[in-house]
């Protein structure tokens, strides 16, 4: 992968990072050098150019830092933008796990995300491993996106403190269309309907922004399903507490499940090399049933003291009855509100079906309509599942064709010549006409298809 391709994939990173991110290597992609130390300055740090190991404390606990922006090598990616490399990084957690002297790991996390390559088997390999030696995540600063789809794969996730950055689960993909300076144009010439359909040759049009966003949406979906793995609960509680992109602070995360609660570093290595037990075990979410009062400034969400670390315990039973709504109960008391949301929801479905028809359609090629209508009225199948139906569909077509040129044993040609017309003669046709040449003029049959004009 060349480093146009990395940038132009998709990235689960928060979207200023990914411009910042950009405008450093459009300097790069122009052929310029990069000055290091400019960007040094204006990034107020030293760049990170190694990987960093994990480092063993006292009590057999190893900690492994992830921190800027994540890419699936090291290479000059990682030299410019000071970050990690998802290769590196999941060699390091097999390791540490493998290692004798570790009883369990602690991966310290302050990233804002990256690429979305390499981000899904390093997040497996975390879950994996966790199930053989304890493995926490905790976040000092930011952990974001990617960051947190990796984090979120351990058997613990934890904040340092009430002002840590989590969540920003959600993807992004950019296109850039700048017309070339000098005024010249740029022409490409592709085979295969979604070759090039995003070049940056020309602008997005209708088709191909919908080619982009289906990718996105995909990653996205395999984003939203790791995590509810990874936090015990279903795919649509991470789209309704967790997934809508927006960035949690401290005790937001917890009361959305981001979080198990707070500890830093050093707490969590001092009870997990006391109890490696107490985190051998993978934590489920636990969504707070309404947001906290908003606490002064300064002040723990819980009320207590910032050195003592605060776990997530789950809401205590209630001792007042509850009542089970089912649809009968709401048939019962609210027929007026069952009614609109039987009303809504048919109105949404008839919307989704009429969405999912159309987008069928418009794959449509000529010589496959009826396979398009079959498709349309099937009731399940997109538009991109369509596109590739009916790709597959015109390449065992021409397969067909091909073989039938090549096997079939024409009927000699008629004495008499054929009034002339206009529609194209068939392969068979002209194999035909090529024997009956060959054989007249004593030449080979590929000889007689130049002639003719066929090959």
């Amino acid at each position: 992968m060349t480093l146009l391709d990395l940038l132009r994939s998709a990235w689960a990173i928060q979207p200023e990072r990914l411009l910042e991110i950009q405008s450093i290597y459009d300097t790069h992609l122009r052929g310029e050098k990069i000055d290091i130390p400019a960007i040094e300055a204006r990034l107020g740090r030293p760049l990170a150019s190694e990987q960093q190991e994990y480092r063993i404390r006292e009590g057999g606990v190893a900690v492994l830092s992830v921190e800027g922006v994540l890419a699936p090598k090291a290479n000059l990616f990682m030299r410019v933008s000071g970050g990690a490399s998802t290769q590196l990084l999941t060699k390091q957690v097999e390791s540490a796990i493998a290692d004798p002297r570790v009883r369990g790991l602690i991966l310290q996390v302050d990233s804002g995300g990256g690429s979305a390559l390499g981000v899904p088997e390093l997040a497996d390999t975390i879950r994996e491993l966790a199930a053989v030696k304890p493995i926490v995540t905790v976040t000092d600063g930011v952990m974001a996106s990617g960051a947190y789809w990796l984090g979120s794969a351990a058997n613990a996730v934890f904040g340092s403190g009430t002002t840590v950055q989590v969540g920003s689960i959600g993807v992004v993909m950019t296109h850039n269309y700048t017309p070339n300076a000098s005024g010249a144009q740029t022409t490409e010439i592709t085979a295969g309907r979604y070759k090039r359909m995003a070049t940056t040759a020309k602008p997005l049009d209708e088709e191909a922004t919908a080619y982009l966003q289906q990718m996105v949406d995909h990653i996205y979906g395999v984003f939203v399903d790791a995590v509810a793995q990874h936090r015990g609960v279903s795919a649509e509680a991470v789209l309704e507490h967790m997934a809508d992109g927006r960035v949690f602070i401290g005790q937001q995360a917890v009361d959305a499940g981001l979080l198990d609660g707070f500890m830093t570093v050093d707490q969590v290595a001092e009870r997990m090399a006391a109890n490696p037990a107490e985190f051998a075990t993978r934590r489920k979410a636990q969504v707070a049933a309404s947001a906290p009062a908003k606490k002064p400034a300064g002040a723990r969400a819980d009320g207590t003291s910032p050195t003592e670390p605060v776990l997530l315990t789950p809401p205590a039973t209630p001792t007042t009855k509850e009542t089970t709504m089912d649809l009968k109960t709401l048939a019962e008391q609210h027929p007026d509100l069952l009614a609109t949301i039987q009303a809504d929801a048919r109105a949404a479905g008839a919307k989704a079906e009429q969405d999912r028809v159309a987008a069928v359609r418009a794959q449509s090629m000529k010589g496959h309509e009826a396979l398009i209508e079959r498709l349309a009225a099937d009731g399940k199948t997109t538009g991109p599942e369509a596109a590739m139906a009916v790709l597959a569909a015109e390449r065992a077509a021409q397969e067909a064709a091909g073989k039938a040129f090549v096997e079939t044993d024409a009927p000699e040609p008629a004495k008499t010549s054929a009034a002339p017309s206009d529609k194209p003669k068939t392969k068979a046709e002209q194999a035909a006409e090529a024997k009956a040449f060959a054989a007249e003029h004593k030449v080979d049959f590929i000889t007689a298809m130049k002639k003719l004009g066929f090959a």
